[in-house]
């Protein structure tokens, strides 16, 4: 399992400098140890990816089973014409930046139809604009409690519903025996009913 990102150094002689990281993940996939920095080639680019891994023996790129990274679709086509039987997945860290965000732009829309106006100080969704984005695992009693409070209308139930998926992110790998390396290949139906399945004490 391998992992490929992006890095960028800023404010550089010559600008913003990408580089493409390419990591092993195999042993935090099976808990041997921490990942392995593999490589950092220069530029972001299916070019970039795609000639590193053509260049990898044909022996050790027929082992790679899985490669995580973010929505960049220039890592996911070299991918795929260069490990043919592996199974792309985005890594975790930018399935939760995602949801984080459709938590986001729903509550915003929510506060627009029902009010008319963006958030104000006082407004209960914007007040709760930062615990939305907590996952149920690592909220505070203080914290727990706005929220209980803040859904309690109908009219949040959208917004309910999305904050939902922040929490299925952490309890899914526990709960319905997904790992994090799969977390990406989850389907929205397959997400849906294993929220609407999750234990009570989540």
């Amino acid at each position: 399992m391998i992992g490929v990102d992006e890095h960028v150094w800023r404010h550089t002689r010559r600008g913003d400098k990408y580089v493409t990281v390419i990591i092993d993940l195999t042993p935090i996939r099976d808990g041997t140890g921490p990942a392995r920095l593999l490589d950092m080639v220069e530029g972001r680019s299916k070019a970039a990816f795609k000639t590193w891994l053509a260049h990898r023996p044909a022996a050790w790129r027929e082992k790679v089973e899985v490669v995580a990274m973010d929505g960049f679709s220039g890592f996911k086509t070299a991918a795929a014409e260069e490990l043919p039987t592996a199974t792309a997945v985005m890594d975790p860290f930018h399935v939760v930046r995602l949801i984080g965000e459709a938590v986001d732009v729903c509550r915003r829309r929510v506060q627009q139809e029902l009010h008319g106006h963006r958030g104000l100080k006082n407004d209960p969704l914007y007040r709760a604009r930062r615990t939305l984005l907590t996952g149920e695992s690592l909220l505070t009693d203080r914290q727990r409690a706005r929220l209980v409070t803040l859904f309690a209308p109908e009219e949040h139930v959208e917004v309910e519903a999305t904050w939902g998926m922040v929490g299925l992110t952490v309890h899914v790998p526990a709960a319905a025996g997904v790992s994090h390396g799969t977390l990406g290949e989850i389907s929205p139906r397959t997400a849906v009913d294993l929220w609407h399945a999750r234990p009570s004490q989540w």
